[in-house]
Protein backbone atom coordinates (compact mmCIF):
# COMPACT_ATOMS: atom_id res chain seq x y z
CA UNK A 1 0.00 0.00 0.00
CA UNK A 2 0.99 3.26 -1.00
CA UNK A 3 1.20 5.27 2.47
CA UNK A 4 1.55 8.91 1.25
CA UNK A 5 -1.32 8.09 -1.49
CA UNK A 6 -3.48 7.25 1.75
CA UNK A 7 -2.96 10.25 3.19
CA UNK A 8 -3.32 12.58 0.53
CA UNK A 9 -6.77 10.68 -0.11
CA UNK A 10 -7.46 10.76 3.76
CA UNK A 11 -6.41 14.83 3.45
CA UNK A 12 -8.52 15.22 0.59
CA UNK A 13 -11.66 13.40 2.48
CA UNK A 14 -11.22 15.20 5.07
CA UNK A 15 -11.35 18.71 3.68
CA UNK A 16 -14.37 17.37 1.71
CA UNK A 17 -15.84 16.84 4.78
CA UNK A 18 -14.74 20.36 6.23
CA UNK A 19 -16.31 21.90 3.25
CA UNK A 20 -19.34 20.14 2.68
CA UNK A 21 -20.37 20.83 6.45
CA UNK A 22 -19.45 24.83 5.78
CA UNK A 23 -21.73 24.89 3.16
CA UNK A 24 -24.60 23.18 4.92
CA UNK A 25 -24.10 25.38 7.99
CA UNK A 26 -24.48 28.42 5.46
CA UNK A 27 -27.62 26.39 3.58
CA UNK A 28 -29.53 25.57 7.13
CA UNK A 29 -29.39 29.44 7.63
CA UNK A 30 -30.85 30.65 4.64
CA UNK A 31 -33.34 28.08 4.69
CA UNK A 32 -34.40 29.15 8.22
CA UNK A 33 -34.57 32.87 7.16
CA UNK A 34 -36.42 31.58 3.86
CA UNK A 35 -39.36 30.09 5.45
CA UNK A 36 -40.22 33.05 6.90
CA UNK A 37 -39.66 35.39 4.15
CA UNK A 38 -41.64 33.54 1.46
CA UNK A 39 -45.06 33.75 3.20
CA UNK A 40 -44.46 37.05 4.48
CA UNK A 41 -46.79 38.96 1.68
CA UNK A 42 -45.81 41.26 -1.20
CA UNK A 43 -44.74 44.46 0.48
CA UNK A 44 -41.70 42.43 2.56
CA UNK A 45 -40.71 41.15 -0.78
CA UNK A 46 -40.59 44.19 -2.49
CA UNK A 47 -38.84 45.62 0.69
CA UNK A 48 -36.36 43.64 0.50
CA UNK A 49 -35.62 43.90 -3.02
CA UNK A 50 -35.49 47.44 -2.78
CA UNK A 51 -33.28 47.38 -0.03
CA UNK A 52 -31.08 45.13 -2.18
CA UNK A 53 -30.84 47.72 -5.23
CA UNK A 54 -30.45 50.56 -2.90
CA UNK A 55 -27.28 49.01 -1.56
CA UNK A 56 -25.44 49.36 -5.06
CA UNK A 57 -27.30 51.95 -6.42
CA UNK A 58 -26.45 54.65 -3.46
CA UNK A 59 -23.66 57.01 -4.94
CA UNK A 60 -21.13 56.87 -2.39
CA UNK A 61 -20.87 53.34 -1.76
CA UNK A 62 -21.40 52.54 -5.48
CA UNK A 63 -18.27 54.24 -6.07
CA UNK A 64 -16.67 52.42 -2.95
CA UNK A 65 -17.62 49.18 -4.91
CA UNK A 66 -16.58 49.88 -8.41
CA UNK A 67 -13.19 51.40 -7.70
CA UNK A 68 -12.34 48.02 -5.29
CA UNK A 69 -13.88 46.13 -8.06
CA UNK A 70 -10.71 47.70 -10.57
CA UNK A 71 -8.35 47.34 -7.62
CA UNK A 72 -8.68 44.24 -6.86
CA UNK A 73 -9.77 42.25 -10.31
CA UNK A 74 -7.83 44.69 -12.63
CA UNK A 75 -10.54 44.28 -14.93
CA UNK A 76 -12.56 47.56 -16.55
CA UNK A 77 -12.44 51.17 -15.12
CA UNK A 78 -14.23 52.33 -12.20
CA UNK A 79 -16.42 55.00 -13.81
CA UNK A 80 -17.91 52.46 -16.58
CA UNK A 81 -18.87 49.84 -13.15
CA UNK A 82 -19.94 53.06 -11.49
CA UNK A 83 -22.82 53.59 -14.59
CA UNK A 84 -22.92 49.77 -15.06
CA UNK A 85 -23.91 49.05 -11.16
CA UNK A 86 -26.73 51.94 -11.11
CA UNK A 87 -28.47 51.94 -14.43
CA UNK A 88 -28.53 48.18 -14.89
CA UNK A 89 -30.18 48.07 -10.93
CA UNK A 90 -32.46 50.87 -11.97
CA UNK A 91 -33.54 49.17 -14.78
CA UNK A 92 -33.91 45.79 -13.05
CA UNK A 93 -36.38 47.68 -10.80
CA UNK A 94 -38.41 49.33 -13.45
CA UNK A 95 -38.97 45.78 -14.76
CA UNK A 96 -39.97 44.54 -11.46
CA UNK A 97 -42.32 47.54 -10.30
CA UNK A 98 -45.53 46.50 -9.89
CA UNK A 99 -44.91 42.55 -10.57
CA UNK A 100 -46.81 40.18 -8.04
CA UNK A 101 -45.01 37.28 -7.25
CA UNK A 102 -46.54 36.52 -4.36
CA UNK A 103 -49.54 34.51 -3.67
CA UNK A 104 -51.93 34.28 -6.17
CA UNK A 105 -50.90 35.82 -9.38
CA UNK A 106 -53.05 34.91 -12.45
CA UNK A 107 -57.01 33.80 -12.86
CA UNK A 108 -58.62 32.13 -15.86
CA UNK A 109 -62.48 31.89 -15.65
CA UNK A 110 -62.06 30.45 -19.04
CA UNK A 111 -59.91 27.56 -18.53
CA UNK A 112 -60.35 27.53 -14.75
CA UNK A 113 -56.97 27.64 -13.76
CA UNK A 114 -55.36 29.44 -10.87
CA UNK A 115 -52.27 30.30 -10.91
CA UNK A 116 -50.05 30.94 -7.02
CA UNK A 117 -46.33 32.43 -7.38
CA UNK A 118 -44.35 30.00 -4.76
CA UNK A 119 -40.47 30.71 -4.44
CA UNK A 120 -37.78 28.12 -5.57
CA UNK A 121 -35.96 28.17 -1.96
CA UNK A 122 -32.35 28.58 -1.14
CA UNK A 123 -30.67 30.29 -4.62
CA UNK A 124 -26.89 29.81 -5.58
CA UNK A 125 -25.51 32.96 -7.42
CA UNK A 126 -22.48 31.89 -9.08
CA UNK A 127 -20.80 35.26 -10.48
CA UNK A 128 -17.92 36.26 -12.52
CA UNK A 129 -14.73 38.59 -12.06
CA UNK A 130 -15.57 40.82 -15.05
CA UNK A 131 -19.26 42.18 -13.05
CA UNK A 132 -18.26 41.41 -9.10
CA UNK A 133 -21.20 43.90 -8.24
CA UNK A 134 -23.36 44.25 -10.78
CA UNK A 135 -24.00 40.72 -11.42
CA UNK A 136 -24.55 39.89 -8.34
CA UNK A 137 -27.34 42.23 -6.97
CA UNK A 138 -29.02 41.34 -10.38
CA UNK A 139 -29.13 38.02 -9.03
CA UNK A 140 -30.13 38.84 -5.15
CA UNK A 141 -32.66 41.35 -6.45
CA UNK A 142 -34.50 38.92 -8.35
CA UNK A 143 -34.72 36.42 -6.05
CA UNK A 144 -35.72 38.54 -2.86
CA UNK A 145 -39.04 39.48 -5.09
CA UNK A 146 -39.87 35.91 -5.17
CA UNK A 147 -39.46 35.23 -1.86
CA UNK A 148 -35.80 33.29 -1.93
CA UNK A 149 -32.93 33.17 -0.05
CA UNK A 150 -29.74 33.71 -1.82
CA UNK A 151 -25.95 32.39 -1.35
CA UNK A 152 -23.34 33.92 -3.49
CA UNK A 153 -20.19 31.99 -4.96
CA UNK A 154 -18.10 34.91 -6.24
CA UNK A 155 -15.20 34.69 -8.43
CA UNK A 156 -11.87 34.61 -6.47
CA UNK A 157 -11.11 37.86 -7.97
CA UNK A 158 -14.01 39.28 -6.75
CA UNK A 159 -14.54 38.11 -3.54
CA UNK A 160 -13.88 41.58 -1.36
CA UNK A 161 -16.14 43.47 -4.04
CA UNK A 162 -19.16 40.80 -3.11
CA UNK A 163 -18.34 41.33 0.78
CA UNK A 164 -18.71 44.75 0.60
CA UNK A 165 -21.35 44.50 -1.13
CA UNK A 166 -23.38 41.75 1.38
CA UNK A 167 -22.12 44.07 3.97
CA UNK A 168 -24.17 46.86 2.28
CA UNK A 169 -27.10 44.73 1.79
CA UNK A 170 -27.11 43.78 5.51
CA UNK A 171 -27.29 47.37 6.84
CA UNK A 172 -30.10 48.05 4.57
CA UNK A 173 -31.63 44.88 5.89
CA UNK A 174 -31.24 46.31 9.52
CA UNK A 175 -32.94 49.22 8.58
CA UNK A 176 -36.00 47.16 7.09
CA UNK A 177 -36.31 44.91 9.87
CA UNK A 178 -35.02 41.69 7.34
CA UNK A 179 -32.98 38.77 8.51
CA UNK A 180 -29.19 38.84 7.46
CA UNK A 181 -29.22 35.21 6.62
CA UNK A 182 -31.22 36.43 3.55
CA UNK A 183 -28.06 37.27 1.56
CA UNK A 184 -24.86 35.35 2.34
CA UNK A 185 -21.90 34.02 0.21
CA UNK A 186 -19.31 31.40 0.21
CA UNK A 187 -16.25 31.86 3.25
CA UNK A 188 -12.79 33.05 2.17
CA UNK A 189 -10.68 31.13 0.36
CA UNK A 190 -13.28 30.73 -3.13
CA UNK A 191 -12.63 26.89 -3.87
CA UNK A 192 -13.97 25.02 -6.64
CA UNK A 193 -15.16 22.58 -4.08
CA UNK A 194 -16.95 25.39 -1.69
CA UNK A 195 -18.73 26.15 -5.45
CA UNK A 196 -19.47 22.58 -6.34
CA UNK A 197 -20.75 22.12 -2.95
CA UNK A 198 -22.81 24.63 -2.98
CA UNK A 199 -24.69 23.98 -6.42
CA UNK A 200 -24.75 20.77 -5.05
CA UNK A 201 -27.07 21.55 -1.80
CA UNK A 202 -29.14 24.77 -3.32
CA UNK A 203 -32.47 24.37 -4.92
CA UNK A 204 -31.38 25.98 -7.54
CA UNK A 205 -28.04 27.52 -9.14
CA UNK A 206 -27.94 30.34 -11.17
CA UNK A 207 -24.72 30.64 -13.40
CA UNK A 208 -22.77 33.65 -14.94
CA UNK A 209 -19.20 33.39 -16.25
CA UNK A 210 -17.03 30.68 -17.41
CA UNK A 211 -18.37 27.75 -19.65
CA UNK A 212 -16.75 25.48 -17.02
CA UNK A 213 -18.88 26.85 -13.67
CA UNK A 214 -21.71 26.79 -16.62
CA UNK A 215 -20.83 23.17 -16.78
CA UNK A 216 -20.13 22.66 -13.27
CA UNK A 217 -23.75 24.14 -12.44
CA UNK A 218 -25.55 21.61 -14.82
CA UNK A 219 -23.77 18.89 -13.98
CA UNK A 220 -24.67 19.21 -9.80
CA UNK A 221 -27.73 17.32 -9.78
CA UNK A 222 -29.58 20.98 -8.93
CA UNK A 223 -31.61 22.70 -10.87
CA UNK A 224 -29.73 24.70 -13.09
CA UNK A 225 -29.61 28.24 -15.30
CA UNK A 226 -26.68 28.63 -17.37
CA UNK A 227 -25.85 31.08 -20.14
CA UNK A 228 -23.35 30.49 -23.03
CA UNK A 229 -20.48 32.03 -24.32
CA UNK A 230 -20.35 35.63 -25.46
CA UNK A 231 -18.54 36.12 -29.24
CA UNK A 232 -21.17 38.93 -30.58
CA UNK A 233 -20.42 40.12 -33.92
CA UNK A 234 -22.27 43.42 -35.87
CA UNK A 235 -23.42 43.82 -39.55
CA UNK A 236 -22.51 46.75 -40.87
CA UNK A 237 -24.98 47.02 -44.18
CA UNK A 238 -24.67 49.34 -46.93
CA UNK A 239 -27.93 51.22 -45.97
CA UNK A 240 -26.12 51.87 -42.42
CA UNK A 241 -25.68 55.37 -41.51
CA UNK A 242 -21.94 54.82 -40.65
CA UNK A 243 -21.21 57.84 -38.51
CA UNK A 244 -24.11 56.44 -35.59
CA UNK A 245 -22.74 52.94 -36.40
CA UNK A 246 -19.25 53.52 -35.92
CA UNK A 247 -19.95 55.61 -32.53
CA UNK A 248 -22.46 53.45 -31.53
CA UNK A 249 -19.64 50.29 -31.81
CA UNK A 250 -17.10 52.23 -30.85
CA UNK A 251 -18.77 53.00 -27.26
CA UNK A 252 -20.03 49.67 -26.59
CA UNK A 253 -16.78 48.04 -27.65
CA UNK A 254 -14.77 50.27 -25.15
CA UNK A 255 -17.04 50.32 -22.60
CA UNK A 256 -15.45 48.84 -19.36
CA UNK A 257 -12.43 47.88 -21.82
CA UNK A 258 -14.75 45.28 -22.94
CA UNK A 259 -15.49 43.39 -20.20
CA UNK A 260 -19.47 42.72 -21.27
CA UNK A 261 -20.17 39.67 -23.10
CA UNK A 262 -22.02 41.29 -25.20
CA UNK A 263 -19.47 43.80 -26.58
CA UNK A 264 -18.87 43.35 -30.32
CA UNK A 265 -15.78 41.18 -30.64
CA UNK A 266 -16.43 40.81 -34.69
CA UNK A 267 -17.75 43.29 -37.09
CA UNK A 268 -18.67 42.41 -40.85
CA UNK A 269 -19.00 45.37 -43.35
CA UNK A 270 -20.46 45.18 -46.67
CA UNK A 271 -17.88 45.83 -49.11
CA UNK A 272 -19.92 49.03 -50.78
CA UNK A 273 -19.05 50.89 -47.83
CA UNK A 274 -15.99 49.36 -46.40
CA UNK A 275 -13.42 52.28 -46.32
CA UNK A 276 -15.72 54.65 -45.54
CA UNK A 277 -16.67 52.48 -42.03
CA UNK A 278 -13.34 52.07 -41.37
CA UNK A 279 -12.86 55.64 -41.29
CA UNK A 280 -15.69 56.39 -39.29
CA UNK A 281 -14.33 53.93 -36.90
CA UNK A 282 -10.60 55.71 -36.70
CA UNK A 283 -12.75 58.62 -36.12
CA UNK A 284 -14.10 57.12 -32.83
CA UNK A 285 -10.81 56.35 -31.91
CA UNK A 286 -9.92 52.82 -34.12
CA UNK A 287 -6.87 52.33 -34.89
CA UNK A 288 -6.76 49.83 -37.83
CA UNK A 289 -2.95 47.72 -36.98
CA UNK A 290 -0.82 46.40 -40.16
CA UNK A 291 -0.52 42.28 -41.05
CA UNK A 292 3.08 42.65 -39.01
CA UNK A 293 1.88 44.72 -35.75
CA UNK A 294 -1.46 42.12 -35.95
CA UNK A 295 1.44 39.08 -35.52
CA UNK A 296 2.52 40.87 -32.58
CA UNK A 297 -0.86 41.75 -30.96
CA UNK A 298 -1.57 37.72 -31.64
CA UNK A 299 1.19 36.96 -29.80
CA UNK A 300 0.23 38.91 -26.78
CA UNK A 301 -2.79 38.03 -26.43
CA UNK A 302 -2.74 34.28 -26.54
CA UNK A 303 -0.65 31.93 -24.80
CA UNK A 304 -0.38 28.58 -25.14
CA UNK A 305 -4.23 29.39 -26.63
CA UNK A 306 -5.37 30.84 -23.76
CA UNK A 307 -6.03 34.90 -23.47
CA UNK A 308 -3.65 36.21 -21.68
CA UNK A 309 -4.63 38.04 -18.24
CA UNK A 310 -2.21 41.08 -19.11
CA UNK A 311 -4.62 41.89 -22.48
CA UNK A 312 -7.95 40.80 -20.74
CA UNK A 313 -10.00 44.42 -19.89
CA UNK A 314 -7.09 46.30 -20.32
CA UNK A 315 -7.14 49.42 -22.24
CA UNK A 316 -6.16 49.62 -25.63
CA UNK A 317 -2.64 51.70 -24.93
CA UNK A 318 -2.06 48.80 -22.39
CA UNK A 319 -2.88 45.87 -25.00
CA UNK A 320 -0.49 47.77 -27.48
CA UNK A 321 2.27 48.16 -25.37
CA UNK A 322 1.94 44.47 -24.09
CA UNK A 323 2.16 43.73 -27.61
CA UNK A 324 5.53 45.88 -28.51
CA UNK A 325 3.59 48.00 -29.84
CA UNK A 326 4.87 51.54 -28.80
CA UNK A 327 3.88 53.45 -31.61
CA UNK A 328 0.61 52.80 -31.72
CA UNK A 329 0.42 53.01 -27.76
CA UNK A 330 1.40 56.42 -28.41
CA UNK A 331 -1.58 57.36 -30.05
CA UNK A 332 -4.00 56.31 -27.33
CA UNK A 333 -6.37 54.10 -29.25
CA UNK A 334 -9.49 54.23 -27.88
CA UNK A 335 -9.53 50.34 -29.07
CA UNK A 336 -7.38 48.54 -31.62
CA UNK A 337 -8.53 47.07 -34.98
CA UNK A 338 -7.90 43.75 -37.07
CA UNK A 339 -8.69 42.87 -40.30
CA UNK A 340 -9.40 38.83 -40.71
CA UNK A 341 -10.66 36.22 -43.49
CA UNK A 342 -11.26 33.11 -41.72
CA UNK A 343 -12.38 31.78 -38.11
CA UNK A 344 -11.87 28.81 -35.84
CA UNK A 345 -8.93 27.83 -33.69
CA UNK A 346 -6.49 28.88 -36.55
CA UNK A 347 -8.08 32.11 -36.55
CA UNK A 348 -8.06 33.43 -32.88
CA UNK A 349 -8.87 36.85 -33.93
CA UNK A 350 -12.66 35.53 -34.54
CA UNK A 351 -13.23 34.81 -30.94
CA UNK A 352 -13.91 36.16 -27.64
CA UNK A 353 -11.26 38.68 -26.75
CA UNK A 354 -12.67 40.16 -23.41
CA UNK A 355 -10.42 43.41 -24.37
CA UNK A 356 -11.03 46.48 -26.72
CA UNK A 357 -9.82 44.53 -29.86
CA UNK A 358 -12.28 44.50 -32.90
CA UNK A 359 -12.00 42.23 -35.59
CA UNK A 360 -12.75 43.51 -38.95
CA UNK A 361 -14.54 41.31 -41.72
CA UNK A 362 -15.34 43.00 -45.74
CA UNK A 363 -18.36 41.04 -47.36
CA UNK A 364 -19.43 41.31 -50.79
CA UNK A 365 -23.37 41.47 -49.98
CA UNK A 366 -25.70 41.12 -47.10
CA UNK A 367 -26.12 37.11 -47.31
CA UNK A 368 -22.16 36.70 -47.58
CA UNK A 369 -22.03 38.62 -44.34
CA UNK A 370 -24.73 36.79 -42.52
CA UNK A 371 -22.83 33.76 -43.57
CA UNK A 372 -19.86 35.08 -42.25
CA UNK A 373 -21.37 35.47 -38.52
CA UNK A 374 -22.82 32.08 -39.15
CA UNK A 375 -19.16 30.90 -39.34
CA UNK A 376 -18.17 32.86 -36.59
CA UNK A 377 -20.69 31.65 -34.55
CA UNK A 378 -19.82 27.84 -35.64
CA UNK A 379 -16.34 28.40 -34.03
CA UNK A 380 -17.25 30.34 -30.62
CA UNK A 381 -20.89 32.51 -29.33
CA UNK A 382 -24.15 30.35 -31.31
CA UNK A 383 -27.29 31.61 -29.57
CA UNK A 384 -25.90 34.87 -27.83
CA UNK A 385 -26.75 37.45 -30.24
CA UNK A 386 -25.94 39.67 -33.37
CA UNK A 387 -26.24 43.17 -34.16
CA UNK A 388 -26.95 45.22 -37.18
CA UNK A 389 -26.80 48.20 -38.23
CA UNK A 390 -29.11 48.78 -41.41
CA UNK A 391 -32.16 50.67 -42.24
CA UNK A 392 -34.20 47.54 -43.87
CA UNK A 393 -35.63 46.27 -40.93
CA UNK A 394 -36.36 42.97 -43.01
CA UNK A 395 -33.22 42.22 -42.73
CA UNK A 396 -33.24 42.10 -38.83
CA UNK A 397 -36.19 39.23 -39.15
CA UNK A 398 -34.20 37.68 -41.95
CA UNK A 399 -31.12 37.31 -39.45
CA UNK A 400 -33.61 36.18 -36.63
CA UNK A 401 -34.95 33.82 -38.55
CA UNK A 402 -31.37 32.57 -39.91
CA UNK A 403 -29.17 32.71 -37.69
CA UNK A 404 -28.21 30.40 -34.00
CA UNK A 405 -29.32 33.76 -32.29
CA UNK A 406 -31.40 34.48 -29.65
CA UNK A 407 -31.31 38.60 -29.95
CA UNK A 408 -30.96 40.45 -32.94
CA UNK A 409 -29.97 43.92 -32.22
CA UNK A 410 -30.87 46.54 -34.58
CA UNK A 411 -28.92 50.47 -34.65
CA UNK A 412 -28.09 50.16 -31.02
CA UNK A 413 -24.81 50.02 -29.09
CA UNK A 414 -24.78 46.07 -28.44
CA UNK A 415 -23.19 45.99 -24.79
CA UNK A 416 -25.78 48.60 -23.87
CA UNK A 417 -28.98 47.01 -25.45
CA UNK A 418 -28.39 43.35 -25.01
CA UNK A 419 -29.04 42.97 -21.54
CA UNK A 420 -31.91 45.44 -21.78
CA UNK A 421 -31.84 49.35 -21.94
CA UNK A 422 -33.94 52.12 -21.52
CA UNK A 423 -34.73 52.68 -25.14
CA UNK A 424 -35.78 48.80 -26.01
CA UNK A 425 -38.03 46.49 -24.93
CA UNK A 426 -35.72 43.43 -23.36
CA UNK A 427 -35.34 42.68 -19.42
CA UNK A 428 -32.40 44.36 -17.47
CA UNK A 429 -30.07 41.31 -17.00
CA UNK A 430 -26.42 40.24 -16.86
CA UNK A 431 -27.22 36.50 -18.31
CA UNK A 432 -27.93 36.38 -20.94
CA UNK A 433 -29.48 32.39 -22.16
CA UNK A 434 -28.54 31.48 -25.36
CA UNK A 435 -30.62 28.70 -25.84
CA UNK A 436 -29.76 24.98 -27.26
CA UNK A 437 -27.19 26.64 -29.00
CA UNK A 438 -25.18 27.85 -27.00
CA UNK A 439 -25.90 24.30 -24.63
CA UNK A 440 -28.46 27.02 -22.42
CA UNK A 441 -32.09 25.49 -21.32
CA UNK A 442 -33.69 29.07 -22.10
CA UNK A 443 -32.89 31.78 -24.91
CA UNK A 444 -34.03 34.75 -23.14
CA UNK A 445 -32.26 37.38 -20.47
CA UNK A 446 -32.75 36.00 -17.19
CA UNK A 447 -35.61 37.85 -15.35
CA UNK A 448 -37.49 37.08 -11.95
CA UNK A 449 -39.57 34.44 -13.93
CA UNK A 450 -36.45 31.75 -13.90
CA UNK A 451 -36.68 32.34 -9.57
CA UNK A 452 -40.14 31.22 -9.37
CA UNK A 453 -41.98 28.65 -9.09
CA UNK A 454 -45.69 28.42 -10.25
CA UNK A 455 -48.41 26.48 -8.81
CA UNK A 456 -51.55 25.75 -10.71
CA UNK A 457 -54.80 25.14 -9.47
CA UNK A 458 -57.73 23.45 -11.73
CA UNK A 459 -61.55 24.05 -11.40
CA UNK A 460 -63.59 22.04 -13.44
CA UNK A 461 -65.30 23.79 -16.50
CA UNK A 462 -68.06 23.01 -18.87
CA UNK A 463 -66.79 20.15 -21.27
CA UNK A 464 -65.80 20.97 -24.52
CA UNK A 465 -64.88 18.07 -26.77
CA UNK A 466 -63.97 18.80 -29.94
CA UNK A 467 -64.70 16.48 -33.09
CA UNK A 468 -62.03 14.86 -34.93
CA UNK A 469 -62.86 16.69 -38.63
CA UNK A 470 -62.74 19.92 -36.83
CA UNK A 471 -59.03 19.70 -36.18
CA UNK A 472 -57.83 17.11 -38.81
CA UNK A 473 -60.36 18.85 -41.40
CA UNK A 474 -57.52 20.53 -43.51
CA UNK A 475 -55.06 17.80 -43.16
CA UNK A 476 -57.62 15.61 -44.81
CA UNK A 477 -58.25 17.97 -47.54
CA UNK A 478 -55.48 18.10 -48.42
CA UNK A 479 -54.13 14.67 -47.91
CA UNK A 480 -57.16 12.61 -47.58
CA UNK A 481 -58.45 10.37 -44.82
Amino acid sequence: MNVRATEAEAAREHADSEVGRSVAALVARARAAQRGFEFAGQDVLDTAAAAAAWAIMEPARNRRLAELAVHDTGLGNADDKFRKNYRKTLGLLRDLHGQKTSGVIARDTATGIVEIARAVGVVAAITPSTNPAATPVNKIVNALKCGNAVIVAPSPKGYSSCALLIEFIHAQFIKAGLPADLVQMLQAPISKAATAELMRQADLVVATGSQANVRMAYASGTPAFGVGAGNVASIVTASADLHDAAHKIGSSKTFDNATSCSSENSIVIEDAVYPPMLRELAACGGVLLDGAQKAHLQAAMWVNGKLSEQCTARSAATIARAAGLDEIAALEPAFLMVEETGFGADYPFSGEKLAPVLTVYRADTFDAASDIVRGIYAYMGAGHSVGLHSTDPEQAVLLGSTLPVARVIVNQAHCFATGGNFDNGLPFSLSMGCGTWGRNNFSGNMNFRQYLNITRVAYPIEERVPEAVDLLGEFFRRYGR
